[in-house]
């Protein structure tokens, strides 16, 4: 029997650990929650679950050498530790991460070693990589050239579970959701570099009409240049990656981020309540009303959308914080965490679309659209758990089937990966839809 170590039991581990123990692979689920990590493992004779925490190495090159395959489901920041064990006992890894500069270091020990150690499997990245290429790849071999690209995600609640103001609800930690809207972002459009400072991120989202859902918010995401490269197409005008919101999430992000409500920066609130933090981070008066004197400092009205979610939220609240030396992105992320969090009662959604505007040597153009719509709840597994973790899973059956040849330190922009991980997802109901020759007023 094959058997696959997975490292780390968290939100998105049940897909892949129920499908490889289905498909009658010994399954080992290491991880800090080991009462998260038996209940995933179920009673499946096959499966085991196993305490082991990433300060004890000595006990992970032990698990590692008795797998097959591992699969690294821990923070980003544990990755390179693990690839560098897989790489010593010649043992294959698959991640869901970004790939890091350290990773990279570790490509030519890896084919040394004669393994894959392949990273972004997941939905973004990883989906979005896959069905990208498959599109770029057919118009290239019919000699195209690809004008204009946008590649767009959003793991959301279903539409009819958006019952607070910010039309939101984490199927996640907050807290990286939180981080990451304190990025710059940099993209490419119509063939001039835009680069977006931080403050401006959630300023003036693009909009988009997703079929079945309703209008869309998007903002962009991070690096997009890096893409032209990754996905080979140096051609192209315009490369933008974004991500997509429901309305009244960017406006309020917006709000918070001038307020420094998503930075970690660090104070003493001892004794404060939520407003008076609000008010000694801004240079307010904590005595007088906090939400009037926020509405003055950013010019906006004091019934403005964004400072009725704010205070829905419950950053203008005279409640004490009981917080001693904290950070306010701490103190937000923690009362979204109280108040968004993903029910019983909601079903979660994953929306990707990919736009591409592409010539041929012939003169003429089309627009070519590539879209995914994925429901999931608790009850079952979430659509971001399912679409985060079944590529992986799929990967993890190749590699175990020497279906992946390439060694090295890899992502999914590959043919021979990308063709059978998609088509195998399809037979799990995870599906792009393709449109070509639509017109150019299809553009975004």
């Amino acid at each position: 029997m094959k058997k696959v170590l997975i490292l780390g039991a968290g939100m998105v581990a049940n897909p892949i650990i129920k499908h490889l123990l289905e498909k009658q692979y010994g399954v080992t689920v290491a991880a800090l929650n080991y009462d998260e990590a038996k209940r995933m493992v179920g009673e499946a004779p096959n499966g085991k679950a196993l305490h082991w925490t990433t300060d004890d190495e000595t006990m992970l090159n032990t698990l590692v050498a008795e797998h097959d395959v591992v699969v690294s489901l821990l923070p980003y920041a544990f990755h390179v530790m693990v690839a560098k064990c897989c790489v010593k006992h010649k043992k294959s890894m698959v991640t869901t991460s970004y790939v890091k500069p350290e990773m990279r270091e570790l490509d030519a020990p890896a084919k040394e070693a004669g393994v894959i150690i392949l990273n972004e499997i997941g939905l973004d990245p990883g989906i979005d990589h896959m069905s990208a290429m498959r599109i770029i790849d057919k118009v290239h071999a019919k000699g195209g050239t690809v004008d204009e690209f946008y590649s767009l995600c959003g793991a959301l609640p279903a539409p009819e579970s958006c019952d607070n103001p910010f039309n939101y609800k984490f199927s996640w930690s907050p807290k990286g959701v939180v981080l990451a809207g304190n990025n710059d972002a940099m993209f490419l459009k119509d063939g001039q570099t835009v680069e977006l400072p931080t403050k401006d991120l959630f300023k003036k989202p693009m909009k988009l009409d997703f079929p079945d859902v309703g209008s869309l918010d998007i903002y962009p995401n991070r690096d997009s240049l890096s893409y032209i490269d990754i996905y080979g197409v140096p051609e192209t005008k315009t490369m933008y990656r974004g991500t997509f919101r429901f309305a009244g999430w960017c406006e309020t992000l917006d709000v918070l981020k001038a307020l420094k409500c998503t930075l970690p920066d660090t104070f003493d609130f001892i004794g404060k309540s939520f407003a008076e933090a609000v008010a000694m981070v801004n240079g307010l008066d904590a005595s007088d009303d906090v939400r009037k004197q926020v509405a003055a400092l950013l010019h906006i009205p004091e019934d403005a959308y964004a400072l009725k979610a704010i205070a829905w939220l419950g950053l203008f609240s005279t409640v004490a914080m009981h917080r001693t030396n904290d950070s306010m992105y701490e103190i937000t992320s923690d009362l979204m965490i109280e108040k968004m969090m993903i029910t019983e009662a909601d079903r979660d959604m994953v929306a990707m679309m990919h736009i591409f505007k592409v010539s041929y040597p012939d003169g003429t153009s089309e627009v070519i659209k590539s879209r995914m719509l994925d429901f999931g709840s608790l009850k079952t597994d979430t659509a971001i758990a399912r679409t985060v973790a079944l590529p992986a899973a799929i990967a993890v059956e190749m590699i175990l089937h020497g279906e992946i040849t390439v060694k090295g330190v890899h992502i999914p922009v590959i043919a021979d990966i990308y063709n059978p991980v998609l088509d195998n997802l399809e037979k799990l109901n995870i599906k792009m839809i393709e449109e070509y020759g639509l017109p150019l007023s299809e553009r975004l």
